[in-house]
């Protein structure tokens, strides 16, 4: 059998890599000898991220474009752009792939581009339910356009595109640990309710202020508090406890790596409106509260988010109301059992489960090697 390598190109933020590193997981439970190579962004989290789950990535210098677009640093993020289009060729043509895949973010556009110049069949995965400027001018040379929302016809070509939903960590899936050892990972009690806050990989600025905001309600509460800050916040933040002080029942940590273990310790979690994030809390059941970050392309995560919440699957807070509402509403909705009950069963149905398996078998079909 002819050796399988396949291109896998994307990332910028965890809600890249993680699907990404989950379609590389599938197509090797399905064919083992599969060569996988990745092409991320040099200075970018995928660099990091990507030999940590077992793969090798190779880096060009692709960058965003600064707004406006006539700023006199946009020369080089161009010469840098048109660089990057040459490596990604050389790489591709040393590497000899039979397939591309692309996931979204900057080094995806100069990858995808590349393997399209050389005639190698490309197939694209869209997280969010406003699809990203790599993935549309990317989207008309595309054999294959894997998404995780309705009408995506909108940005793709109806007939190219396939419903898979997005694949999320096979880690949070695959845990086996039970409510009470995950709390006491924690050093949690097993008697009181639980809320977890995550801003994402990167941490949340507007999530953190409403926290440091809302000391006094959180220590008289009666709950406990999983608090990941992320690593560009945590000095700060440590400094303010200190001189706050930090109550007993909020647990702060900058980045958690046992995220299936985080999941099940809460009753509810606090989550920016990524699709990935989405796609998790759907898979796992988990009640949540969205508070979709305003920082993004064509706001994105605030109709992320919507989809969940026009079918009470979940709750949302603005970003410019959270600093206020978000942990009274919080503390609010984990007493209420019959609410989390409701959420829980809502984002259940929403959930598109074997999504980078189902994703991996139509690579294999591109490479004409299943």
């Amino acid at each position: 059998m002819k050796e399988l390598r396949v291109i896998i190109s994307g990332g910028g933020t965890g809600g890249h890599i993680f699907p990404a590193v989950s379609i590389a997981n599938a197509i090797r439970e399905l064919r083992p000898d599969a060569n996988i190579l990745f092409i991320g962004a040099l200075g970018r989290m995928e660099m990091q991220r990507v030999p940590q789950a077992g793969y090798n990535i190779k880096g060009l210098p692709i960058r965003g474009f600064l707004r406006p677009l006539w700023k006199p640093a946009n020369i080089g993020v161009a010469l840098d752009y048109l660089k990057s289009k040459r490596l990604a060729k050389q790489i591709l043509r040393d590497f000899g792939p039979q397939v591309a895949v692309g996931v979204g973010g900057y080094a995806s556009s100069a990858a995808l581009g590349a393997a399209n110049s050389l005639g190698i069949p490309t197939l694209i995965q869209e997280q969010n339910s406003y699809a990203g400027l790599a993935n549309k001018n990317l989207a008309s040379k595309a054999s294959k356009i894997c998404v995780a929302y309705e009408g995506m016809e909108r940005f793709f070509p109806a007939d190219r595109i396939m419903m898979t939903g997005n694949p999320v960590r096979q880690s949070l899936l695959n845990t086996t640990i039970s409510r009470e050892e995950a709390l006491n990972t924690f050093g949690l009690k097993a008697d009181r309710k639980t809320v977890l806050l995550v801003g994402g990989s990167l941490g949340a600025r507007t999530i953190n202020e409403s926290v440091l905001s809302h000391l006094k309600e959180i220590a008289e509460s009666g709950l406990q508090f999983i608090w990941q800050t992320g690593k560009f916040y945590s000095e700060q933040i440590a400094a303010e406890l200190k001189e706050k002080g930090q109550p007993e029942n909020l647990r702060v940590m900058d980045f958690i790596s046992d995220m299936g273990a985080a999941y099940r310790a809460a009753d509810l979690v606090i989550s920016r409106a990524g699709a990935s994030s989405i796609s998790e809390f759907c898979l796992i059941g988990k009640p949540v509260i969205l508070v979709p970050s305003p920082n993004v392309a064509e706001d994105h995560q605030t109709k992320n988010a919507l989809a969940l919440v026009n079918k009470d699957a979940a709750l949302y807070v603005k970003d410019g109301e959270a600093k206020e509402q978000l942990i009274p509403l919080a503390i609010k909705t984990v007493g209420d059992d019959a609410l989390l009950k409701s959420l829980s069963e809502n984002v259940l149905k929403l959930g598109l489960p074997d999504s980078a398996r189902i994703i991996a078998q139509e690579v294999l079909k591109l490479a004409k090697a299943e």
